[in-house]
């Protein structure tokens, strides 16, 4: 059974910083792509940073240059480095993966982790 499971949300003052992580286990043949969306009440689920295998990223504009993806050395684990944080960064983050396993490609999430900007 593939896990992502995230840690590292928390509350914290506007300017401050917050880094989550997101481990993916199980019996996995690869991972493509790991990304963190985020989501508030009554809006859609949006992309924040995605990363592939290749170690191209890609960035919301919302927080370009505040914020950075990256993946641990086993490549299994991602990190979501977030500087100068403000009050709109509040939502629910969550750990996505492309990835195969079972000789099939599927998309996982994690259960979500809250984070909280206080201006």
């Amino acid at each position: 059974q593939v896990q992502l499971v995230e840690s590292g949300g928390g509350l914290v003052q506007a300017g401050g910083s917050l880094r989550l992580s997101c481990a993916v286990s199980g019996s996995i043949y690869t991972i493509n792509a790991m990304g963190w969306y985020r989501q508030v009440p009554g809006k859609q689920r949006e992309l924040v940073a995605l990363i592939t295998t290749s170690g191209t990223t890609n960035y919301a504009d919302s927080v370009k240059g505040r914020f950075t993806i990256s993946r641990g050395n086993a490549k299994n684990t991602v990190y979501l480095q977030m500087n100068s944080l403000e009050p709109e960064d509040t939502a629910v983050y969550y750990c996505n993966a492309d990835l195969v396993s079972g000789f099939t490609r599927q998309v996982r999430w994690g259960q979500g982790t809250q984070v909280t900007v206080s201006s």
